[in-house]
């Protein structure tokens, strides 16, 4: 399937922080972010999330990601220098399709597809680019 059959669409920029609370406490007061979304507990994962935006008009959100538990695999990447955007997260209309084509360009899956407390259980699947670039890709909403 071609990029433009699987649908993908950009969703959020996934930035690591120790807590939640201090930086959309920052975000709101220097750009105008508030909450949409969250926050959310997600066992699975093992981290806490919220997504932020400045409305509804945002062509893709902020998601801030904190571990929830003393294993957490966010736990890595906030241990290499503090919190910073990471990821990015593309939505698709398939994402089994995707992760073949994921495949076929290179990629490794990291995580297969698990559901996501924060996508109201839709799956969400991990991919690492040859150029070492981490990729969240979502089912779209039905």
């Amino acid at each position: 399937m071609t990029p433009e059959e699987l649908g993908f669409k950009l969703r959020h920029v996934g930035v690591a922080v120790p807590t939640l609370g201090p930086t959309t406490e920052m975000l709101s007061a220097l750009f105008g972010y508030r909450v949409v979304s969250g926050p959310f507990d997600d066992p699975i994962q093992k981290v806490s999330v919220n997504f932020l935006a400045t409305s509804g008009s945002d062509t893709a959100e902020i998601e801030l990601i904190a571990p929830l538990t003393e294993d957490s695999p966010i736990k890595a990447t906030l241990a290499k220098g503090g919190g910073a955007a990471y990821h990015l997260c593309f939505e698709t209309t398939n994402l089994d399709q995707a992760l073949v084509h994921a495949k076929n360009n290179g990629c490794l899956v990291v995580t297969p597809p698990a559901p996501a407390v924060a996508f109201d259980g839709r799956r969400i699947a991990w991919i690492y680019t040859r150029s070492r670039q981490l990729f969240e890709l979502v089912e779209a909403a039905v």
